[in-house]
C-alpha cells in the first residue's frame, strides 16, 4: 500500500499490554506497509528492536518467538509473575531480601534482574541490520537517572550506533528493574517521564510527510473506580497513557502556525532575499497524519494487567492489534483531502464493532 509519507510506528511501554503492538505490526507486514521508522518505550521498544533488528521477512517470527518464549501457560500467572518472575524476562533479586533502604547501589537497586531478558533478546535482535542505514530507523526512550531528561537514542545519530544496552535501559522500569549504564550514564524506562514517544517524530528534522501509527495500550479515558483496588488500576492507566493528547494538540497548533507563515512568506518582497529565507525557515509544508489505535479493556482486567503473560491475554492483546490495524488500514483515512492549513491530521477508529 502506497502511503502519502514515510511509515512511523510509535509504540508505548505497558508489559503485556505489548502483545497488541505485535498484533499491529502483523496487520501492517501483511497490507505491505513496513514501517521506515520505529519508535518505542520499554516494551515498546523491545517490539521495535525486533522489528528493526530483522529483514522484514523475519520480522514477524521473530516477534511470535518472543511472546511465546515470555508467555506464562499456568494458573495464577499474574501472581507467578510477581513472585517468581518471568523465566525469559526476569527473576527475583535476592539482594532485594536485604530491605528496601538497604544500601545496594543504583545497579543492584531493583527487586528483579533483567538477566533473563537480555539473554531472551539477543539472539532475536540483529544490532548490525539495526544499525544499517538502508534498513529501517529505531528510536528508544530513557531517562537520565540523575539529570531526570529524557534522552531519545537513535540509530540515525548514535555515532556508535545501537546496542542492546540501549534497548535495556529503555526497558528498566524502577523499583522492579535495574538501572542501565550507557557511557557510565544510568538510565531507567522512559515511562517515569513520558509513556508516549510521539513528540520524537513532531520534534525531528528535517521534518517528512508521515503516517504515524500511533498505538496506545494504556486507557486515557474510564469510569470512576469505586475501590481502593479499582482506583490503583485507574492511576496507573493514567500514568501511562499521559502526554499523548496534550502532544498532538499542540502540534495541531504549531503546524497550523507554520502553514501560515508559510503563506505569508509569498508576501515578502522578492528584493529582501535575507528576510525570506529568515521567514520560510519557520514554515512547514508537511503532512503527518496521526493513526491512533488503542487496545481494548479485556474482561477482568486489573491493576495486574501489565503483567498478564498468560497464553489468553497475549493472544487476546495480539488478535485486537491485528484486527484493529486491518480495520483502519481498511479504511485508509489518509488518503481523503485534508485542509491546506492543518499539518497534523488525527485519524481514530470510531467504535470497535465498526466504523
Amino acid at each position: 500500500m502506497q502511503l502519502p509519507g514515510q511509515a512511523v510506528l510509535v509504540l508505548q511501554g505497558g508489559g503485556a499490554l505489548g502483545a497488541y503492538q505485535a498484533g499491529v505490526y502483523e496487520a501492517m507486514h501483511e497490507a505491505g506497509i513496513e514501517p521506515e521508522w520505529v519508535i518505542g518505550i520499554s516494551i515498546g521498544a523491545i517490539t521495535a528492536a525486533i522489528i528493526t533488528g530483522n529483514r522484514p521477512a523475519d520480522r514477524l517470527p521473530r516477534l511470535q518467538e518472543f511472546w511465546k518464549r515470555v508467555e506464562i501457560d499456568a494458573p495464577f500467572a499474574n501472581w507467578q509473575a510477581l513472585v517468581r518472575g518471568i523465566p525469559a524476562m526476569y527473576a527475583p533479586n535476592a539482594l532485594a531480601w536485604r530491605g528496601v533502604a538497604a544500601p545496594l547501589g543504583l545497579d543492584h537497586a531493583s527487586y528483579y534482574s533483567t538477566q533473563p531478558l537480555r539473554e531472551t533478546l539477543a539472539p532475536l535482535i540483529d544490532f548490525r541490520v539495526v544499525n544499517d542505514s538502508d534498513t529501517c530507523r529505531l528510536t528508544v526512550g530513557a531517562v537520565h537517572v540523575a539529570a531526570g531528561r529524557m534522552r531519545y537514542f537513535d540509530s540515525r545519530d548514535e555515532p556508535e550506533g545501537l546496542n542492546l544496552e540501549h534497548v535495556m535501559a529503555s526497558a528498566a522500569l524502577p523499583p522492579g528493574f535495574p538501572a542501565i549504564r550507557i557511557d557510565g550514564e544510568a538510565y531507567w524506562d522512559a515511562g517515569v517521564y513520558s509513556n508516549t514517544p510521539i513528540e520524537a517524530v513532531f520534534d525531528d528534522y528535517p521534518r517528512r510527510n508521515s503516517v504515524i501509527f500511533g498505538v496506545n495500550v494504556w486507557q486515557p479515558t474510564g469510569p470512576e473506580p469505586q475501590s481502593i483496588w479499582q482506583v490503583m488500576a485507574r492511576q496507573k492507566d493514567i500514568q501511562y497513557a499521559s502526554r499523548e493528547d496534550t502532544h498532538v494538540e499542540r502540534q495541531k497548533q504549531i503546524h497550523h502556525m507554520r502553514r501560515i507563515i508559510r503563506e505569508l512568506t509569498k508576501y515578502v518582497p522578492a528584493d529582501k532575499p535575507e528576510e525570506r529565507r529568515e521567514f520560510a525557515a519557520w514554515g512547514c509544508s508537511t503532512t503527518m497524519h496521526v493513526v491512533r489505535l488503542l487496545a481494548p479493556t479485556l474482561d477482568k482486567e486489573d491493576f495486574f494487567k501489565d503483567i498478564d503473560f498468560s497464553p489468553a491475554g497475549i493472544g487476546q492483546r495480539w488478535e485486537a492489534g491485528r484486527d484493529d490495524a486491518r480495520r483502519m488500514i481498511e479504511r485508509a483515512p489518509w488518503q481523503a483531502p485534508v485542509d491546506p492549513l492543518a499539518g497534523v491530521v488525527l485519524h481514530e477508529l470510531s467504535a470497535r464493532a465498526g466504523d
